[in-house]
């Protein structure tokens, strides 16, 4: 496109000149094509969440996203995890060293979709992002209704269930209405959505804990019905990053009784467990109890090397929380579920299909979760320009 080749060749002609005079170039363009840029802080970072109006998308936060992870099985016996996550990000205090990062687009949408095929031991995954004009996608995220859109990936809303699309290497496809058992859930100690990272740093968070699965997966040539359960996390704010956020280990539990468990593990820069991470269970009739970081242990018991990016991740861990009498073992379905996405939100993380077995008040227990491994991989803190560029529309099985 005409666009897009004109703001590569303007970024590379700048990048050329001395440093603070491209710079100020390069801010004049921006302020020129995309409006000066906001400082993103309008007063409202520390308020509660509002439902249903937080669940729609929000002019002036930095960052959000819409996160859904499932558990499905075909009529066929065949299982699967899915992921399908959708981020909106303003650009305005972003740069790539001297490159304000709105010269490409103000907001840029980024979306990824994974499919982890737990009976053929398969991982399939793609990532998109869009700049409405420099990259291929046409993207939407309203502020009035929930409706989300990235090309023909889609989430809305649709008499109380969520509508979920989205596609991969030409032959997988999944179609699903997600119908929430249980009202969200206000994330925090509060219990108001606010979630604190750091000192003076939080964002909004809600999650939808346990949500029945109906609809179609195409693969493999082959459409069936498939079923089961989802879990939807909404986060949103204007955030400061600081030493206490270099990454995090995030656990969404279902259980077999009805109950879930979510925990949230802030680690800083000596990978040690932040004060400002917690968690949540969420009784079986969705009554929601708070966790204080010093409430739950999470220990790995092993360890996973990629071959593709040289990272290493915990893989299988013992989760305990003493108050409830909950002990638990969870272990990944496969240990390659690894997503390398530099090319649209910069990181290489892991977030994958688990199996959980143990004991909850001296009965056994078993279900299913997914975890998110984010910060093991650091190559996000040298970002490459020519990669986020050209990274696009990167698939993989």
């Amino acid at each position: 496109m005409a666009g897009f080749s004109d703001a590569v060749k303007t970024i590379q002609y700048a990048g050329e000149l001395a440093g603070s005079a491209a710079s100020e170039l390069l801010d004049k363009l921006a302020d020129t094509i995309r409006g000066e840029a906001d400082t993103l802080r309008d007063g409202t970072e520390l308020y509660p969440v509002e439902l249903p109006r937080d669940l729609f998308a929000h002019e002036h936060a930095q960052t959000e996203w819409w996160y859904y992870t499932g558990h499905i099985e075909s009529r066929s016996h065949r299982r699967f995890g899915f992921e399908l996550v959708f981020f909106k990000r303003r650009t305005d205090l972003d740069r790539f060293g001297i490159v304000p990062l709105r010269l490409l687009g103000n907001p840029i949408y980024f979306a990824h979709f994974a499919l982890t095929d737990t009976s053929e031991k398969k991982f399939r995954y793609a990532h998109r992002k869009s700049g409405n004009g420099l990259f291929d996608y046409p993207a939407a995220a309203s502020s009035s209704h929930f409706y989300l859109r990235l090309g023909e990936w889609s989430v809305r809303e649709s008499h109380g269930c969520h509508v979920l699309q989205a596609t991969m290497n030409g032959d997988v496809s999944l179609e699903a209405r997600l119908k929430p058992v249980k009202n969200p859930i206000l994330n925090g100690e509060l219990k108001n959505g606010v979630s604190l990272k750091d000192e003076g740093q939080a964002s909004r968070y809600f999650s939808f804990t346990r949500m029945e699965v109906e609809g179609e997966l195409t693969i493999e040539g082959r459409t069936e019905h498939v079923s089961g359960s989802a879990w939807m996390d909404r986060e949103f704010g204007t955030w400061t990053a600081t030493d206490k956020q270099k990454g995090w280990d995030w656990f969404s539990i279902q259980m077999s009784n009805g109950t879930e468990l979510m925990i949230y593990q802030l680690r800083d820069g000596e990978d040690k467990v932040s004060e400002y991470s917690s968690g949540v269970f969420v009784s079986e009739d969705g009554r929601q109890t708070y966790l204080a970081r010093d409430q739950v242990s999470v220990t790995p018991v092993g360890y996973w090397k990629s071959s593709r990016s040289g990272t290493t991740y915990p893989s299988g861990w013992k989760v305990n929380v003493p108050s409830l009498a909950i002990s638990l073992a969870v272990d990944p379905v496969m240990e390659e579920q690894e997503l390398d996405t530099r090319g649209t939100t910069m990181i290489v993380y892991w977030e994958g299909a688990c199996h959980v077995s143990g004991s909850f008040g001296g009965s056994e227990v078993g279900g299913n979760a997914y975890i998110e491994l984010v910060g093991y991989d650091r190559s996000h803190e040298n970002p490459n320009l020519a990669h986020f560029l050209m990274g696009d529309h990167f698939e993989s099985e």
